[in-house]
């Protein structure tokens, strides 16, 4: 068969193939099966052959070769939950949470999201974008090769579109996939916060039916200090109302039942979840809702106590891991960093962390076309310059990417 590139020479090839196939991943995981000396061809955006370089190569013509050099070849990281773009900066409250303050009492004194909000207010599209390629290019030399990403600092229309327009040029002018989602019910804006009614009205009515067009996902923060389980319930009915799949941010700060809320609703991701306890585990664990965990927000915010992965792994949760890259409670871009942070703070193994970070993580955006290398998957591919798979959580805090492959194509070369 022809084929547009051959990647031969692997050392360590990672497919995933089997592992989650007709579902997430799900349970305690130890190893990753392997090929050694291996191949993959890809055409036309997708690979057509991967496995031991003598089988592969005897099946292909290929117009371009490339050697992998003896590295691990493992699927691009999906990254399931991020706030890009934003305007703005804030680094003060980092200095107040070292001092002692929450992250709700710095909410409440008018910073947090509410701060952003008035930055990416007073932002052009222009300055959204330009603010956005430099966060895009570093997750793509960090191996992230599909990302979701957050509407949810315009907090009015106009504002709340404008994100949604950046996301949807980014997603056509550089290499990493994106897949929209409004989150709109992020927050309280300021001149709302005597009349949240009036707010979640406004919500319902106008931002969710206003801004379908340009978001396929609807997110809310689920939290005791921003909207409550039913308020939750009455935006996220409205949202499946208009067509959109669900996600949203629950028990992150106080254990609210966010959990069950998303699994009562049928949404494909319930995200953070540091504090969900026995009850929304068996939700979980009995549904077809991935929990997406976000330890570099535990780490970032100095939490004491993290998500309960191994419970979760236990009972049978699916779970997926993302960096929630934004300003404020996660500043990186960095996948790698998360698989880390993942095994030692919340007891994953790296297998369980690899899994979640490509093959769950791509259920949690229900695109079932990727996070696997098979035939028919889409080409998405990283090199890695380790030893094996089981390296890349030990060496943290730089990039260990040699090559992105997009879709078929080199998209990074750290030596070019």
């Amino acid at each position: 068969m022809k084929a547009d590139l051959l990647l031969t020479d692997i050392g360590q090839l990672v497919t995933l193939q089997g592992l989650a196939e007709a579902g997430p991943q799900r349970g305690p995981l130890d190893d990753l099966p392997t090929i050694a000396d291996a191949a993959v061809a890809m055409a036309d955006g997708l690979i057509v052959a991967c496995g031991p370089r003598a089988e592969v190569e005897a099946q292909v013509e290929a117009r371009l070769t490339r050697s992998a050099g003896g590295r691990v070849v493992l699927p691009g990281f999906v990254d399931p939950h991020t706030h890009l773009p934003w305007a703005g900066s804030r680094e003060g409250e980092f200095a107040k949470r070292l001092a002692g303050m929450s992250y709700a009492e710095i909410a409440q004194a008018g910073g947090g999201i509410r701060a952003t909000m008035r930055a990416t207010r007073a932002a052009s599209l222009d300055a959204l974008l330009a603010a956005a390629r430099p966060r895009l290019r570093r997750m793509l030399s960090h191996g992230t090769t599909t990302a979701e990403a957050k509407s949810g600092y315009g907090l009015e229309l106009e504002a709340e579109r404008r994100q949604l327009e950046a996301i949807a040029q980014l997603d056509r002018e550089q290499p990493i996939d994106l897949v929209a989602t409004n989150l709109a019910a992020h927050e309280i804006p300021d001149e709302y916060r005597q009349d949240r009614e009036a707010w979640i009205t406004k919500l319902t009515d106008e931002l969710l039916p206003g801004l379908k067009p340009l978001a396929e996902f609807c997110d809310v923060f689920c939290e005791d200090h921003v909207f409550t389980v039913e308020e939750s319930r009455r935006i996220l009915g409205r949202a499946r109302e208009l067509g959109y799949k669900l996600k949203l941010h629950a028990d992150e700060l106080v254990p609210t039942g966010g959990a069950e809320l998303a699994v009562e609703l049928g949404a494909v991701s319930a995200d953070h979840l540091a504090k969900t306890g026995p009850a929304g585990i068996a939700a979980l664990a009995a549904s077809d809702t991935v929990a997406v965990l976000l330890p570099g927000t535990s780490f970032y915010l100095g939490a004491k106590e993290h998500a309960p992965a191994r419970a979760m792994l236990e009972a049978g949760v699916a779970i997926a891991l993302a960096t929630d890259a934004n300003p404020g409670s996660c500043l990186t871009e960095s996948m790698p960093m998360i698989l880390t942070l993942a095994c030692v703070n919340l007891r994953m193994t790296p297998a369980e962390a690899i899994v979640a970070a490509t093959a769950n993580a791509a259920w949690a955006i229900d695109r079932r076309d990727r996070g696997v290398l098979a035939p028919g998957k889409l080409a998405d591919l990283v090199v890695w310059d380790a030893p094996s798979w089981r390296y890349l959580p030990t060496h943290f805090g730089v990039s260990l990417v040699d090559t992105v492959v997009k879709r078929g194509a080199v998209v990074y070369d750290r030596n070019q």
